[in-house]
């Protein structure tokens, strides 16, 4: 089984379990949805790549839950007065949470150039200065983390060594001031080439052809998904 290729409908995919999926508040029925959203995943066969993507965020997850027991108020854990049962069933819940998501996200969307989300956005309904705003941070981040990589190299071969005083907060400072007013002229000057050839403010909305009858067979599974979800959230 493999996801929807039309683009429109894996965002759907991915997204609306999600939502669904953030309102679950009960252990049990987050880790049932767990295991299912694992399933679709595997039934995908996604390559290494998502794995890999998925490590990092568990990462973080790990730190959730070697964290949150300590600092969340409840009950104590087998006696230990400092860890609370109410914080690892939190921590728990949290990371199955995250987990599902993670991988409905990676498996459906994470093998997709972003710029081609423009397009199915814009079908889907979403405004045109949200659409824009996306599309541009996406294809522009690159060249500001160019600009500051070049600042960096600058202060280098200047003498400039990080430390923990005064003269490195300013420097970084500094850096910072200059990125963004030199990404503030470039934004200017690619405005000004943009309605040079004609852009009145408004992102070009090419009409998409409608999703063949295999891609809603595709879709089938996370919309039955979605619907478990909600029952789960309902009762």
């Amino acid at each position: 089984m493999t996801g929807p290729s039309d683009l429109r409908l894996r965002l759907l995919c991915a997204i609306a379990p999600v939502v669904a999926l953030s309102q679950i508040t009960d252990l049990f029925d987050a880790l049932i949805i767990l295991c299912v959203i694992l399933l679709l995943t595997l039934a995908q066969r996604p390559g290494a790549g998502l794995w890999h993507r998925l490590l990092h965020i568990e990462g973080f997850v790990v730190i959730l839950m070697l964290t949150l027991p300590f600092t969340f108020p409840g009950d104590p854990l087998l006696g230990v007065g400092f860890v609370s049962e109410q914080g690892v069933q939190r921590a728990a819940l949290l990371g199955a949470k995250i987990t599902g998501a993670s991988l409905l996200i990676l498996s459906l969307l994470g093998t997709i150039e972003p710029a081609r989300l423009g397009a199915p956005l814009l079908s889907l309904g979403l405004p045109n200065s949200f659409v824009r705003l996306f599309l541009t941070t996406i294809r522009y981040q690159s060249l500001i983390r160019l600009e500051i990589r070049r600042g960096l190299d600058a202060m280098r071969l200047r003498g400039f060594r990080p430390g923990t005083n005064r003269h490195t907060w300013q420097s970084y400072g500094n850096l910072i001031g200059m990125t963004l007013v030199r990404c503030l002229r470039r934004a200017n000057r690619i405005e000004e080439a943009m309605r040079c050839r004609g852009y009145v403010g408004q992102m070009p909305n090419p009409g998409l052809a409608k999703p063949p009858p295999r891609d809603w067979g595709n879709a089938l599974p996370f919309i039955a998904l979605t619907a478990l979800i909600g029952a789960m959230v309902i009762t």
